[in-house]
């Protein structure tokens, strides 16, 4: 009886603790990180959990009008945004000194029990540090330094990079966790946009043709073809773009058999919210090894990766139905190389449409980790 009492206390304890994660950017880096946090908020429903992220990815989990606990911030308690590249850039202006002294302020204000570094970052490292409390990260950050800012250093054996921040976080916790997807807040007025945008169609395919460099980029061309024959076949698509990428995008449209509006294929600039909303009312997401490919798992929708120096055991599709598309002789390379990778392009657009068949077909319809290789 008294070890059952011990334990219910300790569970108890446990369910109090104020956490802080650690994780700034990129966007498919703040997403893979979210799932470790989702199965810690199942299993500790009423643990207070603090984020500190950079002001350009809170959208991922925050809406503009947002409360805690809502749908509109429903991972997160509280959400801390640190502008560290910007910090980077001008490290001895005092309006940088201002704001990290600011938020020092405001990290010890919530009296965090612990902090996470998912990271692995000498910056994410000094931050978890300067909230005050025990700060824990992944024994092998991907920064080697930060490692000797950790109080309490995970081992991790995952492959994928969503399981080894699981680890990190059940390391941290002393709880047995299994990354499960996770809530994304829904934006009423980003919402009520995009609804406004797309096209009125059951069936439509999103197309992220960019990528964080080039040799991850599936060409322009071969997504226009792409686009028509998914057309072809009846269904909707759109091409999607992050500012900066509007000249590829337009490639991808103009390659699309002419002239975009004769194929109903159009061409969508989005803000982050936009982005989760346009998302949600996708049937399919095809893109490569980019933020909004890892945004549709995220958000449960099918994805066909196309994938060439980036590893997907590693960076992949997860915990939806997918398809990878990957020569077998492509090799993990993160060089940031302009020209594409030679191994993705032997991937042809009839690869493509042989797994959207797949994916889409009712039988298909079944998550897995299968990959078709180029």
């Amino acid at each position: 009886m008294r070890s059952d009492n011990n334990a219910e206390k300790q569970n108890a304890e446990k369910d109090r603790l104020r956490v802080l994660i650690v994780r700034l950017g990129a966007m498919g880096d703040v997403l893979h990180a979210m799932p470790a946090v989702a199965s810690l908020r199942a299993q500790l429903p009423e643990c207070h959990v603090g984020w500190v992220i950079e002001p350009r990815w809170a959208p991922l989990l925050m809406a503009e009008e947002a409360a805690p606990r809502t749908p509109t911030m429903p991972l997160v308690d509280v959400v801390h945004t640190a502008n560290a590249r910007g910090w980077a850039r001008q490290p001895l202006a005092t309006s940088t000194w201002r704001a990290m002294r600011g938020l020092r302020r405001e990290l010890h204000e919530q009296r965090y029990d612990l902090a996470i570094d998912l990271q692995g970052a000498v910056r994410s490292a000094l931050i978890g540090r300067a909230s005050g409390a025990e700060l824990a990260g992944e024994a092998e950050p991907r920064e080697r330094p930060a490692r000797w800012f950790f109080q309490r250093r995970v081992a991790t054996r995952g492959v994928h990079v969503i399981e080894q921040a699981a680890e990190v976080v059940a390391g941290a916790t002393g709880l047995t966790l299994a990354p499960m997807l996770p809530p994304l807040p829904v934006d009423c007025a980003a919402e009520r946009r995009v609804a406004a945008m797309l096209p009125d169609a059951q069936a439509l395919v999103l197309l992220h043709p960019g990528a964080g460099w080039g040799a991850k980029r599936w060409p322009a061309e071969r997504y226009g073809a792409l686009a028509a024959a998914l057309k072809s076949r009846g269904y909707a698509v759109v091409v999607n773009c992050a500012p900066g990428e509007e000249a590829l995008a337009t490639d991808v449209v103009r390659s699309s058999g002419g002239a975009a509006q004769t194929i109903a294929t159009s061409m969508i600039v989005t803000s982050m919210a936009e982005l989760i909303a346009m998302t949600r009312r996708c049937a399919l997401v095809i893109g490569g090894d980019t933020g909004p490919a890892h945004l549709a798992c995220a958000l449960g929708k099918p994805v066909v990766g196309l994938y060439g120096p980036t590893d997907p055991a590693r960076n992949g599709p997860w915990g939806v139905p997918f398809r990878v598309l990957r020569h077998p002789e492509s090799r993990r390379d993160h060089a940031r190389r302009s020209a594409p990778e030679a191994g993705l392009l032997t991937i042809e657009p009839e690869e493509v449409l042989v797994a959207v068949d797949e994916l889409l077909r009712p039988q298909g319809t079944t998550a897995g980790r299968s990959a078709v290789q180029a």
